[in-house]
């Protein structure tokens, strides 16, 4: 067996049934992960087509596959039958990638609905698989079909978790439900997430947004879904009573209809702000503008809208329920706070409004410890467990 030289181009086939511009945060640090390791490797990515999406382009360096799914309809939100319709249609072409490209390497994300999908072109052709596991995909208590729910899907995951070659989580909570829930006792990787550096925003005026130039701006950032219980966040910020607090919510979701509902019940609907699903630089624009970033979230696999935030020198309010309790702590980055407890994160906004000197002193502390989960350390990390993989199978250049 030759070994692998450290500086040797691989060629690396990421596995992800979303893919930005459809999806969430796992679609969203893949694809970041996979422009980084363009720079030095041959980077292709196996995805979902939807609404008018283009079958093939280039982004950044890597190449995008995407195959039809037909029913999703939406981009933020995927639907069950667009996942299943996944399958088959990846396996296909990814077969048929692998027969032209010879890949080096699998990077399947989310072990539901992309695990069967990686595996089975491993499988088939020989090549090392390493499933990346991201939270929601083995534990969402928001959903009826989350995995950790049925025997059938159980089963189904553990057989992933138990066939790839190597596993890896992107936080403790995560790793912990390999055996705990799954009932897998082998070696998880642990890689935290990594976001790419936000640009510079300056000169922002809150007036773009609607807000008041003398208002404590609270913002969140995410899918208005179940699991992100957003009118939680609405009615916390009724029961602050403080009349300056205005929430600025971006992302968009089938719970918008309900968050308009509930502000205006409240009597704060002309204190929340709703931007819909915006761009990149629109979000961050958002975030430059607050003075905290709060979420009620009730589980997040990683959490890297939290890493955003930090990255904008924004203390957090966020409930302990999932893997941000690797790197945010109450009294240094904000308030981490028992999964539900009201009454606790109504009063963490009440001292983020009434203590501008520890909210500047938060944001200072977040600006300094986010440098180690940019998205440039993350590559790093996949690039050494890769070259691993290969070498455990035998392979090598």
């Amino acid at each position: 067996m030759t070994l692998l030289k450290s500086t040797s181009c691989l060629r690396i086939l990421f596995c992800n049934y979303e893919y930005p511009p459809l999806g969430g945060g796992g679609g969203v640090v893949m694809a970041a992960l996979a422009r980084e390791l363009a720079r030095r490797h041959e980077v292709t990515v196996l995805t979902s087509r939807a609404a008018a999406l283009p079958a093939a382009e280039s982004d950044q360096g890597v190449r995008v596959i995407r195959v039809p799914v037909f029913f999703r309809k939406q981009l933020a939100v995927a639907n069950f039958p667009s996942m299943l319709a996944y399958l088959p249609m990846a396996m296909a072409r990814g077969a048929s990638l692998a027969k032209h490209s010879k890949f080096d390497v699998i990077n399947t994300h989310f072990a539901v609905p992309t695990g069967p999908v990686g595996q089975v072109l491993a499988t088939r052709f020989g090549i090392p698989n390493v499933l990346s596991i991201h939270g929601g995909d083995l534990y969402d208590p928001s959903k009826k079909l989350s995995p950790h729910r049925h025997a059938v899907l159980r089963f189904a995951v553990r057989k992933l978790l138990r066939a790839a070659d190597v596993v890896v989580g992107q936080s403790r909570n995560t790793v912990g439900h390999v055996q705990q829930i799954y009932g897998v006792t082998r070696p998880v990787q642990l890689i935290p997430l990594g976001i790419e550096r936000p640009p510079l925003v300056s000169g922002v005026a809150r007036a773009e947004f609607g807000l008041p130039s003398d208002a404590f701006v609270v913002v969140s950032v995410g899918r208005l879904v179940a699991r992100k219980s957003t009118t939680q966040l609405v009615r916390s910020l009724a029961a602050s009573k403080c009349p300056a607090a205005h929430l600025l919510l971006v992302g968009d979701g089938p719970d918008a209809p309900d968050i308009r509902r509930v502000a205006l019940e409240m009597g704060v609907a002309d204190r929340v702000h709703m931007l819909g699903q915006v761009s990149d630089a629109t979000k961050y624009r958002a975030l430059a503008a607050a003075d905290v970033f709060a979420s009620t979230s009730q589980h997040e696999g990683f959490g890297l809208v939290f890493l955003e935030a930090m990255a904008y020198g924004l203390p957090i309010i966020c409930y302990d329920h999932g893997g941000q309790t690797d790197f945010l702590t109450t009294g240094k980055t904000g308030h981490v706070l028992r999964l539900n407890d009201f009454g606790a994160f109504t009063q963490a906004i009440i001292d983020m409004h009434d203590n501008p000197q520890q909210r500047r002193d938060m944001g200072r502390y977040n600006l300094s410890a986010v440098e180690e989960f940019f998205i440039d350390r993350c590559a790093e990390r996949y690039e050494a467990l890769f070259r691993e993989a290969i070498i455990m199978q035998g392979g090598g250049k």
